[in-house]
């Protein structure tokens, strides 16, 4: 298991996550994840600017490309409130090429963009017989709790940006993870965030699009999560994933939220 204060994280994100999905209803369509290919070329991963300037979406044409209810199957999807708002000046980090990554974390767009959407996807709890604990087999109690915490949280970020600052938005965030590969430390609301390190993984969509595995560390142990960002024409969606009972040590394979990025990629095409 791991250290306390990381189950302590992790427990106090499921306790909000399960009240939040309380008064859920379930999403009705879905968008198919996409097969992964090497992070190079216009599809999947280097820079392809666009082949005219690109004219920035308006706050309303923005919101009707953000995802909503029911694009992605087995999801919750709710805009963010006030609550999940990070101040851009209350982000500080020890290494200053770092900075667009601790943005990325925290919700926060990169510089100029004109129009700003937040959405939360959080996983609906898989449903299970009803069963008392008495009556479970050995090992079934255990595995029932894991997959109750069982739970990527998804937080996406959809800005519109005019003529070039769209890729130059994203080549920011590309060269940023590169050069920040081994790690930094960032200080977000006062609460340090120590990152061990950045690695790319497989992702497409959209014009370009790249991600990444960033392992952070609390107490000694290590807590994965996701960051992937996807540019089409001059609009940039980032994702930010953290898996409940990854967090807490369950031993949970924690994958990219593919799915989620498929749909917001459909939105935008």
């Amino acid at each position: 298991m791991r250290a306390t204060a990381v189950r302590r994280t992790a427990l106090a994100a499921s306790a909000a996550a399960l009240a939040l999905l309380a008064t859920a209803c379930g999403g009705s369509s879905d968008a198919d994840a996409q097969d992964g290919k090497d992070g190079k070329g216009a599809a999947n991963g280097s820079s392809s600017a666009p082949k005219a300037p690109a004219k920035a979406l308006t706050a309303a044409e923005l919101e009707k490309a953000t995802l909503a209810q029911g694009d992605v199957k087995g999801t919750k999807i709710t805009k963010a409130g006030p609550a999940d708002e990070v101040p851009a000046d209350g982000i500080k980090v020890d290494k200053e090429a770092c900075l667009p990554i601790a943005h990325a974390m925290s919700g926060v767009p990169q510089e100029g963009a004109a129009a700003t959407t937040k959405r939360k996807v959080i996983d609906e709890p898989k449903k299970t017989d009803e069963k008392s604990l008495e009556d479970l087999a050995e090992g079934e109690a255990e595995d029932l709790f894991k997959d109750a915490f069982n739970l990527t949280s998804t937080a996406v970020v959809l800005s519109s940006y005019e003529g070039s600052a769209g890729p130059d938005a994203f080549a920011t965030l590309k060269k940023a993870a590169a050069d920040c590969a081994g790690g930094f430390t960032a200080t977000i609301d006062k609460t340090p965030t120590k990152v061990a390190s950045i690695t790319e993984e497989k992702v497409t969509g959209g014009d370009e699009a790249a991600a990444w595995t960033v392992t952070s560390e609390a107490d000694g142990d290590t807590v994965p999560l996701k960051l992937a960002v996807l540019r089409k024409e001059g609009t940039v969606a980032t994702f930010f994933a953290f898996n409940l009972a990854a967090a807490g040590g369950e031993g949970v394979k924690f994958e990219l939220p593919a799915a989620v990025v498929a749909a917001q990629d459909k939105k935008l095409a």
